[in-house]
């Protein structure tokens, strides 16, 4: 049933006028009424300008890109490459053709800002929507997005996912374009049991995403099919998570080292964590990769310039951007299915080698 202005007034205890100033910002309300209002709003689920079901053919000039962190280089370069496709070159006269205005929503990682921004867009009649990063696998979560972005959709909202897998529920995206992590996680570990270790620690990210989860499950998937830790606990042990940033690698790597001194390999998240893993390995007096193996993942840019260059795992950020963009306009058709899993690639560099013994 569609929800009226009249159905927000009736449910805050005010006025069809209240809720329009409220919504429009344009007289001054008192905040405890403005409250009242809001709250309603978001307890409908109201969209403003009129039913949803008459948006199909009415949307607007805005795209929203979703990310956890902006400053964080992974999602930058993805909002950035899909932005090139949203915003479009034009013409260089100022007049806007055929493109849209992209708005980076920066979530925090965070499951409340993510329902709220697609709120946002859903209220600003939003052409499309790009959801970039791992998803948070709590079901009432994903519960509340299957509903949400159901709703976007059938407003004529354009859906995609950039760098994470459909939900378990729901049928709404145009494409999701989710990378190869389990795959990825494996190759690494296998690189590195290829170099005679057996003894590796892992600086795993939020054990609440799908990223971390994947990329976690190749690295152990490896192990076991090296007859390295077949019941799994020594991996437990040697595994600490935190949040995908330099300080979690720093603090990680020392508690690994702590409990098991004889490792001669870490595993780092991203290569963001893979640098404070590098820090803690020479602040505690070894070398890297004479004495300690170091890999990433991602192969961020400054992967390749730092001391020694990071073995990573390349994932294709720029180009899974462009081409998000490109779903989310309409000039690309999806993949079979609507899924296309995105191959990650190893990239072997000067922070892994020894220890050879056999």
């Amino acid at each position: 049933m569609t929800v009226t202005l009249a159905d927000v007034a009736a449910r805050a205890r005010v006025s069809p006028a209240t809720v329009s100033r409220v919504l429009n910002g344009n007289y001054p309300v008192a905040a405890s009424t403005r409250e009242r209002v809001l709250r309603a709003v978001d307890d409908l689920d109201y969209v403003l300008n009129g039913p949803a079901s008459s948006l199909a053919a009415a949307t607007s000039d805005l795209v929203g890109i979703l990310v956890n962190d902006i400053a964080d280089p992974f999602f930058g370069i993805m909002a950035g490459a899909a932005q090139t496709q949203i915003g479009g070159p034009g013409d260089g006269s100022g007049r806007a053709g055929g493109e849209k205005l992209a708005v980076i929503c920066n979530t925090g990682g965070t499951p409340e800002r993510e329902l709220t921004y697609l709120t946002l867009l859903q209220r600003q009649r939003a052409a499309a929507v790009v959801l970039t990063g791992g998803a948070i696998e709590d079901p009432d979560h994903q519960a509340a997005m299957a509903a949400k972005l159901a709703k976007l959709a059938d407003a004529g909202t354009r859906i995609v996912f950039c760098g994470r897998p459909p939900l378990p529920e729901g049928d709404a995206l145009v494409a999701a374009l989710a990378f190869d992590n389990r795959g990825g996680g494996r190759r690494l570990t296998e690189h590195l049991i290829s170099l005679g270790h057996r003894r590796i620690g892992y600086v795993a990210g939020p054990p609440e995403r799908t990223t971390t989860r994947h990329r976690l499950e190749g690295h152990r998937e490896a192990l076991r099919d090296a007859g390295l830790d077949a019941e799994g606990r020594d991996g437990e042990r040697l595994t600490v998570h935190g949040p995908y940033d330099r300080r979690s690698g720093y603090e990680a790597t020392l508690d690994i080292l702590r409990r098991e001194p004889g490792i001669t390999a870490v595993v780092a998240a991203n290569d963001t964590v893979a640098l404070g893993a590098c820090a803690a390995v020479r602040d505690q007096g070894l070398r890297i990769p004479q004495d300690i193996s170091v890999a990433g993942f991602d192969d961020l840019p400054f992967s390749v310039d730092a001391v020694p260059a990071l073995t990573t795992v390349r994932l294709p950020l720029f180009e899974a951007g462009a081409r998000a963009g490109r779903l989310a306009m309409g000039k690309e058709n999806p993949p079979p299915g609507g899924i296309a899993t995105i191959a990650a690639e190893l990239m072997i560099r000067g922070s892994t080698a020894p220890p050879r013994v056999e």
